[in-house]
């Protein structure tokens, strides 16, 4: 993303994650450390997809560490797809590994907005999550979890409102039930196109709420 991108590796359930980690600049407040999940590997998603950048230069902006990372069998992640099941324990260990204290955020989009609502719930109770970002939810075709009520000001879900990979409707029932707001950016699609921008600032003024 920057100059100053440092990529490496750490342990995961079955075998090495890949993980880019972009700082705040030197001098800024440290708010604490971002974990942002990327798309479906199957599908061409990488830490390297446009949004997943986007988001991560919100976070690092916003005084947060941004660690992106590729899921077993991306890039020099190591293992095999596992339809989410071994993605949720790649992102809790490198969780683990880079952020066991302080101050969490949680970030995806698409597949990796659905992975990122099961570690949400899966460490919510013995951890406050201080944000979470949810973008282009993947709730046509994944279960994803049902956020703590208590999460509920701590989210930002954003969908565009002409998304042809996950229909606005999905997302709509699946916030419903939990009276989650959805931020519906007019015209949008799937990837965001021209409104990456937009998108930013969405998650930008999250982050100073």
């Amino acid at each position: 993303m920057n100059s100053t991108t440092r990529r490496y590796q750490v342990p995961g359930a079955a075998g090495a994650v890949e993980i880019l980690r972009d700082e705040p600049a030197a001098g800024r407040p440290r708010h604490g450390t971002a974990v942002i999940a990327h798309p479906h590997p199957l599908f061409g998603g990488t830490m390297d997809n446009k949004v997943v950048q986007t988001l991560a230069r919100a976070f690092v902006q916003a005084g947060w560490t941004a660690l992106r990372f590729n899921f077993r069998g991306v890039g020099a992640s190591q293992g095999q797809h596992d339809e989410g099941r071994g993605e949720l324990d790649d992102m809790l260990a490198l969780i683990a590994a880079e952020a066991p204290e302080g101050a969490l955020a949680l970030a995806g989009f698409s597949f990796g907005s659905f992975v990122a609502s099961r570690a949400a719930q899966a460490l919510w109770p013995t951890r406050v999550i201080e944000k979470i970002v949810l973008v282009g939810t993947a709730a046509s075709r994944f279960d994803v979890a049902t956020l703590p009520q208590e999460a509920h000001e701590r989210t930002l879900v954003v969908h565009g409102e002409q998304d042809d990979t996950v229909p606005l409707a999905s997302v709509m029932d699946w916030a419903r039930p939990q009276l989650l707001p959805v931020t519906v950016v007019p015209g949008g699609g799937h990837f965001f196109h021209g409104q990456l921008p937009l998108l930013k600032s969405l998650v930008a003024r999250h982050l100073r709420s």
